[in-house]
């Protein structure tokens, strides 16, 4: 996986900062910056559940296709 891809996209736009993405993602993919805003910490554990873009309650959470 190249340096800028990544499984998960956040708008940071439309994030209220709630942590939903990060509490519930179960491979620690997600982890909170410093004024709490999510960022992709771990590419490489994503499995695809899409747990945190399905929970995300300003759909600011959007997974990438496989083969970007």
């Amino acid at each position: 996986m190249g340096p800028f891809l990544t499984p998960v996209l956040i708008n940071t736009g439309w994030c209220k900062k709630c942590g939903i993405c990060v509490e519930f993602c179960p491979c620690q993919v997600l982890a909170m910056e410093t004024g709490n805003v999510p960022y992709v910490i771990a590419p490489d554990k994503c499995t695809r559940c899409r747990l945190c873009e399905l929970l995300c309650p300003d759909f600011a959470v959007t997974l990438t296709s496989k083969s970007a």
